[in-house]
């Protein structure tokens, strides 16, 4: 039996990166927090950072990308994401190496492979340069990650149904965001289609598509100002107990941490041949 490991080290609008790996290599979904963090956070976990094989860029704002460059270009760490996300790379300000000999660009629902890891890249709603959300197949598991979306399409929907492990964004509370200290434009922005996705749209999104290959949820991104993890969790807890889902029997229910990482979680896989 193969294992599949893995964690959070960072979710939310000061930085973004998660890792997904085996025994033998890794890859980073996202590198928004410093190379320093990210290299103290996988000697704490056991991984050599050595076994790093790419990283997945999700987006180009800057809580995704800003380790992007020295990982690329100074430790030689192939970064994937699609041509209009590595133009907005290399225009972002925060980004200060242009990445070359990293560079590999990547189409939207075009499988590709990282050692044994099957990817597909597919179109995410969000008001960047490009958004790509991630599905990761490794043996008879699927992982799927969707972050900074404005609204729940088909395209997000087909993949996130065929996950087994679903990191999906719960942004905001609406009543928090509705009477909090941000300006109309802002609020705006958050709530609109091409913005963030709310703990009640995450929570209706996981009631109506819910089937029992499902068997782990977290919730990410979770606002600073408008959100908080207890909330998240019980507004998605509230909504599959109506339609008879227990979280903690059907399906594992998390909120990652904004500025530390999570636990470790460990999956049997299973290899065919």
């Amino acid at each position: 039996m193969k294992k599949l490991f893995f964690f959070s080290l960072a979710s939310g609008s000061s930085g973004n990166c998660y890792y997904l790996g085996t025994r033998s290599f890794g890859i980073l979904i996202d590198a928004g927090i410093s190379v320093r963090q990210i290299k103290k956070i996988l000697k704490e976990r056991g991984v050599e950072f050595e076994k790093i094989q790419a990283i997945l860029v999700t987006h180009d704002h800057a809580d995704h990308i800003k380790s992007v460059g020295c990982l690329g270009e100074t430790l030689h760490i192939p970064v994937y994401t699609t041509e209009a996300v590595h133009a907005g790379i290399r225009k972002s300000r925060y980004v200060e190496e242009v990445l070359i000999q990293s560079r590999h660009v990547i189409e939207k629902e075009a499988t590709f492979m990282i050692r044994d890891f099957s990817i597909t890249a597919f179109e995410v709603p969000h008001d960047s340069s490009d958004n790509v959300g991630y599905s990761i197949e490794y043996g008879d598991q699927t992982f799927v990650v969707v972050t900074d979306v404005g609204h729940i399409t088909d395209t997000v929907t087909k993949y996130a149904c065929k996950a087994n492990h679903l990191v999906l964004e719960a942004n905001y509370d609406e009543e928090m965001l509705k009477s909090g200290s941000y300006p109309a434009f802002l609020k705006e922005r958050v709530s609109s289609r091409l913005g963030h996705l709310s703990n009640r749209d995450a929570a209706e999104f996981l009631a109506v598509h819910y089937t029992p290959r499902l068997k782990n949820v977290w919730l990410c991104h979770l606002s600073r100002d408008n959100n908080h993890p207890e909330l998240a969790c019980k507004t998605v807890d509230l909504r599959l107990f109506r339609e008879g889902i227990r979280a903690g029997r059907d399906l594992s229910l998390t909120a990652l941490k904004r500025m530390s990482p999570s636990d470790t979680y460990e999956f049997d896989v299973k290899i065919e041949g």
